[in-house]
């Protein structure tokens, strides 16, 4: 997994499946919200995306009433986002 940031967008490559993405996506995410109130996910290709970022962004809107915009470019996560009825709050739109 890549993860790079520009200004408030934060772009994801390759799958995000291990502890280390999590730790990475976490770092990356708390670094962008020193700057900006909210931010922009684009998930390039990843099929999956593990319950533990699951649940850190979603704390992130609720609680923390960050703005997050998700764009993703796989259908299959796309599909996983919405069984889990997360598509409303993360804002998310096919790429």
């Amino acid at each position: 997994m890549e993860i790079l940031s520009t200004a408030n967008v934060i772009t994801i490559s390759g799958n995000i499946k291990t502890v280390s993405n999590f730790q990475s996506i976490i770092t990356k995410v708390d670094e962008v919200l020193q700057k900006h109130e909210n931010i922009v996910i684009t998930i390039v290709d990843s099929l999956s995306i593990t319950s533990s970022v699951i649940g850190y962004l979603n704390k992130l809107v609720l609680k923390d009433a960050i703005t997050i915009e998700m764009n993703i470019g796989n259908e299959r996560l796309m599909e996983l986002i919405d069984d889990l009825n997360l598509t409303s709050v993360f804002k998310v739109k096919k790429i």
